[in-house]
């Protein structure tokens, strides 16, 4: 079952430098592009745009890569 977030949703994700918290913005549905990415989201494959609580970066993840923090 893949997993849903909603705008508001704590998560956390891998990085190079570890575990990154952040806070999901929105769901993606269709393709769009962020700061030079192409995000190839649609209804079907959705991905999320989240937002560091560190740095305050915006990127789009695939839902397996998120999970819940825990945490908060």
């Amino acid at each position: 079952m893949a997993n849903e977030f909603k705008k508001g949703d704590k998560v956390e994700w891998e990085t190079s430098q570890g575990t990154t918290h952040g806070t999901v913005k929105k769901k993606l549905t269709s393709p769009t592009d962020i700061k030079g990415h192409h995000v190839a989201a649609s209804k079907d494959n959705p991905e999320y745009l989240v937002e560091s609580d560190k740095t305050g970066a915006e990127a789009a993840h695939k839902p397996d890569a998120l999970k819940k923090s825990s945490g908060d």
